[in-house]
């Protein structure tokens, strides 16, 4: 009986996330957006295989302008004697760790709290409701700038990472507790509960497949934020300057060095550019994952 019950929730997963799978072949936005993610993060998971001295300052000659005679200066050379190309690559890395790490904490707490305030309500959900709100009505920038002056000497990508998530949980957990709502008010759910099935089960059976697809689309909107955010606390200069990210990338190379008016723009050009690339690419696959599942939220409000 298990293994049916296991293979009936595998086919209702499969029927809901189906139109998400279909896009390959159907959107236009969709594939354009992986045609431009992919090469990007190749190019960051070769950071896996950089050579030692990467991180060495003046290994190379500095600022020597891209060449094809090694892999190392393909790019060219910073002005402290780095590789453009490793250090771009370990940035993205750096970078998507970051944003990946945001995307598991802040979108999955909302979806839990907005699940939680949404089917329990009552006194449950007037004080998560009011804990959100407390945490939205603050404008996340500056609290995100005071929480990064005042832990700045203990930054870690992790760390960085919850505090970007302390700034982006609230908002999804709004979104989640309003199509909670919706869905409680119909009818299958008093029917599943007059059945005998517990509140888990209830959860995890009949409202979370359809939370799935919006879940898909907020996630992939809090990865750009978290990049968002960590390139603008680098340029203000609050955040981890003693690794490679996109953000402190263009942090040194234009700020710190004067990359683009000595004229070395092979430095600050790849990070800038891979930015545009990754936020352009994951606008196109939320769009049009959006506009895939629309029709299946519509009938929710």
């Amino acid at each position: 009986m298990r293994g049916v019950r296991i293979y009936r929730g595998a086919i209702r997963w499969s029927l809901l996330l189906k139109p998400v799978f279909s896009m390959t072949k159907e959107s236009v936005k969709f594939k354009a957006g992986i045609v431009m993610l992919v090469p990007v993060l190749i190019l960051g998971l070769l950071s896996i295989f950089s050579p030692i001295y990467y991180k060495s300052w003046y290994f190379f000659p500095k600022d020597l302008p891209p060449s094809l005679s090694s892999v190392d200066l393909f790019l060219g050379t910073t002005s402290n004697g780095r590789s453009v190309f490793w250090a771009t690559s370990n940035a993205i890395l750096n970078s998507l760790v970051i944003a990946i790490l945001t995307t598991l904490i802040a979108s999955h707490l909302g979806l839990f709290i907005g699940i939680i305030a949404g089917y329990r309500g009552g006194l449950i959900d007037r004080t998560l409701m009011f804990i959100t709100d407390s945490f939205v009505v603050i404008p996340s920038l500056p609290l995100l700038i005071i929480l990064s002056m005042l832990l700045k000497e203990y930054l870690t990508l992790p760390l960085l990472s919850i505090l970007i998530s302390i700034t982006s949980w609230p908002w999804p957990a709004r979104q989640v507790r309003a199509i909670v709502v919706s869905l409680r008010e119909r009818e299958y759910i008093p029917i599943a509960m007059l059945s005998g099935l517990s509140h888990s089960k209830i959860v995890f059976k009949e409202i979370m497949p359809h939370l799935m697809g919006w879940h898909l689309i907020n996630a992939t909107n809090t990865v750009l934020y978290a990049i968002g955010s960590e390139v603008g606390l680098s340029i203000l200069g609050l955040s981890i300057l003693s690794e490679d990210t996109l953000g402190t990338m263009i942090y040194w190379s234009i700020l710190g060095y004067g990359a683009l008016f000595r004229g070395i723009w092979w430095w600050a050009s790849p990070p800038i550019i891979i930015t545009i690339i990754i936020f352009t690419a994951l606008y196109l696959i939320s769009t049009s994952i959006a506009e895939k599942i629309e029709p299946k939220l519509r009938w929710i409000r």
